[in-house]
């Protein structure tokens, strides 16, 4: 008996390795979609969670399927990088009062910040799914709508641990700086020079992820300052 070409045992486990792989590496994203919807209001947190994760799903698979093209394009390491210190920092810096803002404009600002950021930190994700997948696009699909679940009720839970303790805001912005930091170390075209030079290679990430929080934390001081000196003027 045989299932897309493969015995049923090879089916299984190539279905098994995939769900592990997402699991496993799922854990960054579950904090992105966390922070990314830790401001929106207890009756729209939920929908955001949601429509984020299948989003980011759906683009997911979309870029596990056609990761092999990817790869043929120079700096795509070191260009999702960059992006990431720039996402990553702005979800550490808090929010200014949204009570004018609409829900739905919040609730999409939510969602697209989900999506593009679990696409850039998913990179490694999505290559070892590909890899692990053994050209079965099909296999992608599965594994990741399996993964959905965990990624949701995971995401659920650090949302609110975050409004509850505000220092887990930094800890969630250290993983995704850190997952930078690695990223451009990581770009192909100066990988091998990084792995002959351990040492520069984690200054590397060092700098980034330091760099971030420090960003973050004097910059969230300023604006408690001026808030401060705002309402003392008044």
């Amino acid at each position: 008996m045989e299932i897309m070409g493969l015995s049923v045992s090879d089916f299984f486990a190539q279905l098994v390795s995939i769900i592990l792989i997402d699991l496993v590496l799922g854990g960054d994203n579950a904090i992105v979609i966390g922070m990314a919807c830790r401001s929106l209001p207890d009756r729209l947190r939920m929908k955001g969670i949601v429509l984020g994760t299948v989003g980011a799903v759906v683009v997911r698979v979309a870029a596990s399927v056609a990761f092999v093209l990817l790869l043929k394009l120079s700096f795509v390491m070191l260009i999702g990088g960059a992006a990431l210190v720039f996402i990553g920092c702005k979800l550490m810096v808090k929010e200014e009062n949204a009570s004018g803002i609409k829900p739905s404009n919040s609730l999409l600002k939510a969602v697209v910040t989900v999506i593009a950021a679990d696409a850039i930190m998913g990179i490694d994700n999505m290559l070892a799914v590909a890899s692990a997948a053994h050209g079965h696009p099909i296999m992608v699909v599965i594994g990741l709508c399996v993964s959905v679940p965990v990624m949701v009720f995971g995401s659920t839970l650090v949302a609110k641990l975050m409004n509850r303790f505000g220092f887990i805001v930094y800890v969630g912005a250290a993983v995704i700086l850190y997952t930078a930091g690695t990223m451009i170390t990581d770009e192909p075209l100066v990988k091998v020079w990084f792995h002959e030079h351990t040492v520069v290679k984690w200054i590397v990430i060092v700098a980034v992820t330091g760099g971030g929080l420090l960003f973050g934390y004097l910059y969230n001081r300023y604006k408690e300052r001026k808030a401060r000196s705002q309402s003392g003027n008044q």
